[in-house]
């Protein structure tokens, strides 16, 4: 393929070509090897030192053919580099590592936004934590959310779910995740302390903006991580959780009168965790867990935390 004309001209080179084209001699000292290579000046054979001007319009489509080779041909090469970009799975097969690709959403609109753009290629699962208390939603986002689960089942995409245990006995949330359960997602109770994400196919890590100061406390910003490392990391993490977790067809049924967190307060205890251990553990403040024991002591007529360990200890024997 020929090069690209060799533009743009100078002032001396246009003065050269109006001399040579008046008088047949370009100006003194110029160079006038561009113009001759344009097909504007030609040498004259019949004179030393003389050249002859041809018709620029000529040059001119001559010009344009060159530059039209040179964009077909381009185009022909971005054409192709998705196939040379393909075979990036055959470079990265024998090797451990992936690019650390990580990317800062600072708005909850702009996390929601990236990860419905991984939705729509997702093919094999989509796997939540959410350890936040629950709240009462806009029906029209549960509703939206419900529709999410229904599109991602027809697909045959996994649905995994894990809560806080306090979700079974908020009444709106409970409901709402029953429906999902029985459109074929799983969901998960667990009574510890653990991370928000998201998991998209094993390739897509969403997380809480744990890097800048402060940030932790603002659930709006998050990182969308890709790196083959960390996400592995992060899948084998919650596989861990949701082994721990009670399904939420299980329930919990120790005793009707007690609620989940009353329960998860009462089996930390249990398990040997101090009092002012089982806040931090199971995402409450002191004030949190100091009320709930009381409410579970009025609740099964305890006088003291050793009596109502007994009567829960009593219970857990004849369950």
């Amino acid at each position: 393929m020929r090069d690209l004309p060799d533009l743009p001209l100078t002032s001396d080179d246009r003065e050269t070509y109006r001399a040579v084209a008046t008088e047949g001699i370009p100006l003194a000292g110029h160079d006038v090897g561009r113009l001759v290579g344009l097909g504007l000046l030609a040498s004259n054979p019949d004179r030393e030192g003389h050249y002859i001007a041809h018709d620029p319009r000529a040059a001119v489509q001559r010009a344009l053919i060159q530059v039209q080779e040179t964009i077909a041909r381009a185009a022909r090469c971005m054409a192709e580099l998705p196939a040379v970009e393909g075979l990036a799975p055959a470079y990265d097969a024998h090797r451990w590592y992936s690019g650390p690709v990580s990317e800062l959403l600072a708005t909850r609109d702009e996390m929601n936004a990236r990860i419905q753009q991984a939705l729509r290629t997702a093919s094999s699962e989509m796997w939540t934590a959410q350890p936040g208390a629950p709240v009462d939603r806009d029906p029209e986002v549960q509703r939206a959310g419900m529709a999410r689960v229904l599109d991602l089942r027809v697909r045959g995409i996994s649905v995994r779910s894990l809560y806080n245990v306090a979700v079974r006995d908020h009444t709106a949330t409970a409901g709402h995740l029953a429906s999902v359960v029985e459109a074929g997602a799983e969901v998960c109770t667990l009574e510890e302390a653990f991370p928000r994400l998201v998991i998209i196919d094993g390739i897509h890590l969403f997380i809480d903006n744990c890097v800048q100061a402060g940030a932790e406390d603002d659930k709006d910003s998050g990182w969308h991580v890709t790196d083959r490392a960390t996400v592995a990391w992060a899948h084998m993490l919650y596989q861990q959780l949701w082994a721990r977790g009670a399904r939420w067809q299980e329930g919990d049924a120790s005793s009707g009168m007690l609620t989940e967190r009353q329960k998860a307060i009462l089996r930390a205890l249990e398990e040997g965790e101090a009092q002012h251990g089982v806040g931090p553990r199971l995402g409450l403040s002191e004030r949190t867990v100091t009320k709930e024991i009381a409410a579970a002591r009025a609740a099964v007529g305890a006088q003291t935390v050793y009596q109502l360990m007994a009567w829960w200890g009593r219970r857990q024997a004849e369950g």
